[in-house]
């Protein structure tokens, strides 16, 4: 059952045009099997595993929906995760400090949707003095404390691969609290999230120096996911959203980005738990431009179709376009979820038939082309349902329509980008991190 507060949330969210973060299941249609390999994913990382998948689809597919699906889910299944975005502006795949700032910051568990570092570090140390507890300590004697802090670096140590500073900065977070300076661990957590703005008398105290560097960053999250583990959770759900966007960025950095990715999935099964998610269009996937270009990542994730068949379980999770019968079970779904005004309203005035004069409405300047427009259809039926709620004798035309689309109604492609007489030469795999 959708909570009254998700409810407000998902239309608030889908007026701007913008995916929801909670409560996408009541209104998920028409991808069973895909969300389906995803827990089969889950189950695997659960397991022990250090595994990836890409979600491959076209504008409009869901791809961005189906990777907030699979966060909640994970979450349910008792999984942290982090949902970053490919930025042209700020976030570079190969920039690894920056891959692992963003993925920290961005931490979220079912209890802490988002900034969870605290919180699963707090679990995990709580979890440390119950099996000192449990192995005969006496949680009122005098250096019990002492022995809590032995104990975490003790933990860290034993990691392979994990920084020594990881284990310090821990220690001292652990000292700090038990101090009660909350903003002296705080700035400590701060600093293991990758903030560059740390005082250096708080990473003095820590026995650490400097920011966390791009050729540590990825023993960093080695270090991030052994805590997640220890606190409790089943593992750690990584999506990286918009791949596509390596596309329109300078030569230089796509050949380093898409080696990141090919590092990265390389190096995925040393990182038991962890579970990657990549979101990318077929363009991205399929020229030279994109992952054909570099060899050694197409050759590890070529999208295969044999007899006209797609196996959901090669690398590359395949997201189909949306079709009219689709769009309309969303829209029946949503009527049934409107939080606002008289329900009885909108139902009345938005019925079955209204909805899918709305799919005709909304897909006409396109075509038939349905798949390129779920989110203008969406903006344009919560339109319709707030209309009717607040005006029930009044309606107004659809939002205009966004960029993308506007280029789509043209035949044109999503974005623009300039032609490069080295596209079809590829990249040049560069050595691991």
């Amino acid at each position: 059952m959708t909570s009254h507060r998700d409810r407000e949330h998902i239309f608030e969210r889908l007026r701007s045009g913008v995916v929801p973060e909670r409560g996408l299941e009541a209104f998920a249609v028409g991808i069973e099997r895909q969300r389906a390999e995803i827990a089969r994913q889950l189950d695997l990382a659960a397991s022990g595993e250090g595994v990836f998948k890409f979600l491959r689809g076209g504008y409009g597919c869901g791809k961005t929906f189906m990777a907030r699906l699979a966060l909640l889910d994970a979450q349910a299944k008792g999984f942290a995760t982090s949902f970053v975005v490919v930025s042209d502006n700020d976030f570079h795949i190969h920039k690894f400090e920056v891959l692992y700032r963003k993925v920290v910051q961005e931490l979220g568990t079912a209890t802490c949707p988002k900034g969870a570092l605290g919180d699963i570090i707090d679990r995990w140390i709580a979890k440390v003095e119950d099996a000192l507890v449990a192995g005969g300590a006496d949680e009122n004697a005098p250096d019990f404390d002492t022995q809590v802090q032995q104990r975490i670096e003790d933990n860290i140590r034993a990691l392979q691969g994990v920084p020594e500073d990881f284990g310090r900065v821990l220690r001292q977070v652990f000292v700090y609290k038990q101090e009660g300076k909350v903003r002296e661990a705080g700035a400590l957590l701060s600093w293991l999230a990758g903030s560059q703005n740390v005082g250096a008398s708080e990473k003095k105290a820590a026995g650490v120096r400097g920011e966390i560097a791009s050729k540590d960053a990825m023993a960093y999250l080695r270090g991030i996911l052994a805590v997640v583990r220890e606190a409790g959770y089943s593992g750690l759900v990584i999506v990286v959203d918009e791949a596509e966007t390596i596309l329109r960025m300078r030569q230089d950095v796509r050949g380093k980005s898409l080696n990141g990715i090919r590092q990265i999935i390389d190096a995925s099964g040393q990182y038991e738990k962890l579970l990657w998610l990549f979101t990318g269009t077929p363009e991205f996937f399929d020229t030279k431009r994109g992952v054909a270009g570099l060899q050694p990542l197409h050759d590890r994730i070529r999208f295969q179709i044999e007899g006209g068949l797609v196996s959901m379980r090669q690398p590359q999770l395949e997201l189909k376009p949306f079709d009219a019968a689709r769009l309309l079970d969303v829209g029946l779904r949503l009527r049934q979820l409107y939080p606002g005004g008289d329900p009885n309203i909108v139902a009345q005035k938005v019925t079955p038939e209204v909805i899918a004069a709305k799919v005709a409405e909304v897909t006409k300047g396109y075509g038939g082309d349905v798949g390129i427009v779920p989110r203008q259809f969406m903006r344009s039926l919560v339109n319709r349902f707030d209309i009717e709620a607040e005006n029930p004798d009044r309606d107004v035309p659809p939002p205009p329509p966004t960029v993308v689309e506007e280029r789509a109604a043209k035949g044109e492609k999503p974005y623009e980008y300039e032609p490069e007489p080295s596209d079809e030469e590829g990249y040049v795999a560069s050595v691991e991190f």
